[in-house]
């Protein structure tokens, strides 16, 4: 599977009907600080396995992103 179709796949996953058993659980994410910053983001992804759905605890989490061109910088600012 291309990494395009993979990445829709993550998107799609819908909180409802996924087994949170197969979900990665934010707390058990470790981040060395003292690497670069792009090796923390490969570092999260491959431990996250799915940046758009995992858990937090017992809750699951989806995050979703509006295609509009506004950075999450630009909206936390707002």
């Amino acid at each position: 599977m291309g990494s395009i179709a993979l990445n829709m796949k993550m998107k799609d996953i819908d909180i409802r009907t996924v087994d949170p058993d197969d979900l990665i659980d934010l707390n058990d994410i470790v981040i060395d600080t003292d690497k670069s910053k792009n090796e923390r983001i490969i570092s999260f992804i491959e431990q996250i396995k799915n940046p758009y759905c995992f858990k937090v605890g017992k809750t699951i989490v989806k995050v979703c992103f509006d295609d509009n061109g506004v950075t999450l910088e630009e909206r936390l600012e707002n």
